[in-house]
């Protein structure tokens, strides 16, 4: 299973599939676009075909509206229809003749429009004068019909489908008495027929018509030519889209301001997407062959690029230590030959570092030889020391005795052995520095005076062995031994103001630096270029080496020494270490 997947995972095939799969993801990615682009173009254009259609229908209708509105006005208007209502307002009952004149009036009206069923005059207290029947309105209209016809004030109101007659629709106006100031006089109604607003003109040289419906204001058809049944509220709702069971049609409105009707232009929208089959066809062909074109291209190619690899990866197997040889390939491709040519470069260079090697091992032995007579030497230098100072003791030189013994005492604390720990307490470290000092002082004399501060709780504090003494050997050598004036060393110990440290101070009362000697010390602890002269700094630089190697991990760039001195004024070296890293550090060893 493991040789199955290692094969599978071979850089040709990952190349080859990578390939695969980008050229994959770009040519979805533009079909998809493609396709939604021209999809939603060709919907564009079809909604704005329908619309025009639907603002051209609107058109029609409101002209038609214009010409019941107009004939209603003329038989409102007529003198005849003024003057019997009129005396109808003032109790003057209309006679047989009178309304068998009406017969006339309406019938030359009705003739200039072909819809018009007929027309009917009521008075105002909704009784009918023509036709000549004792039909009232409220039998005829609904209440809230005649309410509008009265807050029209003469405006033509569409009342929906006569209740006798589905195929016939109403409208109703206010007849308002020019003669007396446009009273209320009485009612006409019209009663038109359905087929007046069949709007199913061609809309193409074709001869195919517009699926067109057109909806009352209460939602109700008033006349469609649709060859599916069609929810009329769905119409009504739909912003765009209106589903009739597996078919989905593109709506169009038009809203009448003169009927407060709504034309609704209907398209199939199977029709607006014909195109975009072709379409889908010849982005998935096309796909398919740029797919096949890819693959062989992405085959080829990652062969070239992995054959000459594979070939560097065998001489790369059958190499031995110690005689490795190069591979001598050339290659088409700049990038494999950078690669052998880098490789052939380990080789000599590997070669070069297994004779170093043999030669290194050889001068180890050497050193080893060595080492082990040069451990001899401390011993002979502590066992002379110890019989100086015994031959000192017997012939009564007791100062000189003293001397011996610091000296040796104080080689013993430097020279250690590799088993030796290199961390200590900071009393054993302090009371190095007094052995030196007391040495110090027998060749300065009353010259020098010191002070060392150091409490009780921090006497167990492990610290790296000699870290404060070249600090002290510092403030000697350069501050009481520098001039001939008495001088005085401070070292202090304690508890830092920041927590978890432990602050150590160095100070003297010298002769001082002045500010160009100054920062040629701070920048050699930085980094750069010993100070030259006397007084190099190559102490104190010791000691920042060793904090940075004890202490950088934990306090990064603080770790550091701190200089502050200035001429005549004296020196004062500080630093700062963590409390208690010594000892953990002892554990860890």
């Amino acid at each position: 299973m493991q040789r199955k997947n290692r094969h599978f995972n071979s850089l040709r095939n990952q190349i080859f599939v990578g390939f695969v799969m980008v050229m994959l993801v770009v040519l979805l990615l533009a079909g998809i676009t493609a396709y939604d682009r021209v999809a939603s173009l060709l919907k564009s254009n079809a909604e704005k075909h329908i619309h025009q259609t639907a603002v051209q229908a609107s058109g029609r209708l409101d002209a038609l509206i214009a010409q019941v509105n107009s004939l209603t006005a003329q038989v409102a208007d007529d003198a005849y229809v003024q003057r019997l209502l009129n005396g109808e307002k003032h109790g003057e009952k209309a006679t047989f003749n009178q309304r068998q004149a009406l017969l006339q009036i309406a019938g030359s009206y009705q003739s200039f429009i072909n819809g018009a069923q007929s027309m009917e005059i009521y008075t105002t207290e909704y009784s009918r004068i023509f036709p000549m029947d004792d039909r009232s309105l409220n039998h005829r209209l609904e209440r809230s019909w005649i309410v509008r016809a009265d807050e029209g004030k003469g405006r033509l109101v569409w009342a929906g489908s006569d209740p006798d007659d589905p195929s016939i629709l109403l409208a109703i106006r206010r007849i308002s008495l020019l003669d007396r100031s446009f009273e209320h006089g009485g009612y006409v109604v019209v009663r038109m027929q359905r087929s007046f607003f069949q709007l199913n003109d061609s809309d193409g040289t074709d001869g195919s018509q517009d699926s067109i419906m057109l909806l009352d204001g209460g939602g109700e058809v008033v006349t469609s030519n649709l060859d599916v049944h069609l929810d009329p509220q769905a119409v009504m709702n739909s912003e765009s889209i209106v589903q009739n069971g597996k078919e989905s049609y593109i709506v169009v409105k038009q809203r009448s301001e003169l009927t407060g009707w709504t034309l609704a232009v209907l398209t199939p929208l199977r029709e607006t997407t014909e195109g975009v089959s072709i379409l889908r066809t010849a982005l998935l062909v096309s796909g398919i062959i740029g797919v096949v074109l890819f693959l062989v291209m992405s085959f080829f190619l990652s062969t070239m690029i992995t054959r000459p690899l594979i070939r560097l990866m065998r001489a790369m197997r059958g190499a031995q230590p110690g005689a490795m040889r190069p591979n001598l390939m050339v290659s088409s491709t700049m990038e494999i030959n950078e690669l052998n040519e880098v490789y052939n470069q380990m080789v000599y260079r590997q070669n070069e570092l297994a004779q170093v090697v043999h030669e290194k091992e050889v001068m180890q032995s050497r050193a080893e030889l060595k080492a082990l007579q040069s451990q001899i030497n401390p011993h002979f230098l502590f066992n002379t020391l110890e019989a100086f100072y015994w031959s000192l003791e017997n012939k009564g030189e007791e100062e000189m005795a003293r001397m011996v013994i610091a000296m040796s005492r104080l080689f013993r604390y430097i020279i250690s052995s590799p088993d030796q720990d290199e961390w200590v307490t900071m009393a054993d470290e302090l009371e190095h520095v007094e052995r030196y000092l007391n040495i110090m002082q027998m060749r300065l004399g009353d010259r020098m005076q010191w002070e060392i501060r150091l409490s009780e709780e921090l006497r167990g504090v492990r610290i790296p062995k000699l870290l404060i003494q070249p600090l002290v050997e510092n403030a000697v050598l350069h501050g009481i031994e520098s001039t001939l004036k008495p001088g005085k060393i401070e070292i202090s110990v304690q508890s830092s103001m920041t927590a978890g440290l432990l602050h150590v101070q160095v100070q003297d009362d010298g002769p001082g630096m002045d500010q160009e000697r100054l920062q040629a010390v701070l920048h050699a602890l930085d980094g750069g270029p010993a100070a030259p002269g006397k007084g190099t700094g190559v102490g104190l630089i010791n000691v920042q080496r060793r904090l940075q190697l004890y202490f950088g991990s934990q306090l990064g760039q603080a770790v550091k020494l701190e200089v502050e001195s200035k001429a005549e004024g004296g020196t004062v070296i500080c630093l700062e270490i963590p409390r208690g890293t010594g000892m953990e550090a002892v554990h860890d060893s």
